[in-house]
């Protein structure tokens, strides 16, 4: 080896060396306890440390012995910890996501899945479904002032576009679909088409009185009707009891009659069993109401 190359060792081995020393006094605490206390000067420090490295086998010079003394008392080669702080805690954060990684990246993925999940399974049907929601009124209004003449269903049918327009001003989507609701129901009545006819089989009434809470000394006649459509089917329809006021989807009800109709019709089953004049009103398409024959006042209940 070089003359050089063994003078660019040389510091650093003693600087190896006054590490070592170092640390030896660091752990050998009852020896700098003692040498501390006693306030010896630090050629007797010193010297005990010759003892201690020739025992190992190890010639110290005086020069890195006394180096080591200096560096101890001056805490040189003492990891001194960072101060608490935000850096250092996200240092610490860091050095640790071994085990906090993953579980964490497990979590996060599975909100990110659910908000996902949300948006694309609820909530984009949801805004499509509002989007969509003028179109519909619109359609609606228009299949309705498509399947009548009459004006005065027109007029109805507006006013129903009017308020679900509103409804959609106000962001109120239930509203708006209230709205449509109630013009779908008004086309699928004026689309309907059916004979009102009195019910004549066996064990069944054809007609009731009563007598209203209201005006007790007066009677009031219903013939028991249903909706017979053109192909023979009978409907089931919403219909407004006056008693109450209530509304039933039912089979059959009572259709009010004056006393000469009731009877008339009493008089027609008893003479063999059929009632011969058996419909009472036609429901023709683009109409809301049957035209009924003369007799019938309109009202109605859903039970007797």
């Amino acid at each position: 080896m070089s003359q050089d190359a063994t003078q660019e060792k040389t510091p650093l081995d003693e600087l190896m060396l006054a590490m070592d020393v170092v640390d030896t006094l660091r752990h050998r605490e009852r020896v700098v306890e003692r040498a501390m206390s006693a306030e010896e000067q630090d050629r007797q420090l010193i010297a005990r440390l010759k003892e201690i490295y020739a025992g190992q086998g190890i010639t110290v010079s005086d020069e890195v012995l006394a180096r080591g003394v200096k560096d101890l008392r001056e805490d040189r080669f003492v990891y001194t910890p960072p101060q608490p702080g935000f850096g250092v805690s996200l240092a610490r954060l860091y050095v640790s996501r071994g085990r906090w990684g993953k579980p964490l990246t497990f979590v996060l993925g599975l909100v990110a899945a659910v908000l996902i999940g949300y948006q694309l399974l609820v909530r984009g049907p949801e805004l499509a479904a509002i989007a969509a929601l003028p179109a519909a009124l619109e359609a609606e209004y228009s299949t309705v002032v498509a399947a009548t003449e009459a004006p005065d269903v027109e007029a109805d049918a507006g006013v129903m576009l009017h308020d679900g327009q509103l409804a959609l001003e106000r962001e109120d989507y239930g509203g708006a679909r209230a709205a449509i609701t109630e013009l779908s129901g008004l086309r699928e009545t004026l689309l309907q088409e059916y004979e009102l006819r009195v019910q004549s089989r066996p064990g069944e009434l054809s007609g009731v009185w009563r007598i209203p809470d209201q005006n007790p000394g007066a009677q009031n006649y219903y013939l028991i009707v249903e909706a017979i459509d053109p192909g023979g089917g009978r409907l089931t329809l919403p219909v407004r009891n006056e008693e109450d006021g209530k509304v039933s989807r039912v089979s059959h009800w009572g259709v009010r009659v004056d006393e000469a109709t009731f009877q008339s019709v009493a008089n027609d089953k008893q003479d063999d069993g059929i009632i011969q004049e058996a419909v009472v009103g036609v429901k023709r398409r683009g109409s809301v109401e049957p035209d009924y024959r003369p007799g019938v006042l309109g009202g109605a209940i859903t039970q007797w």
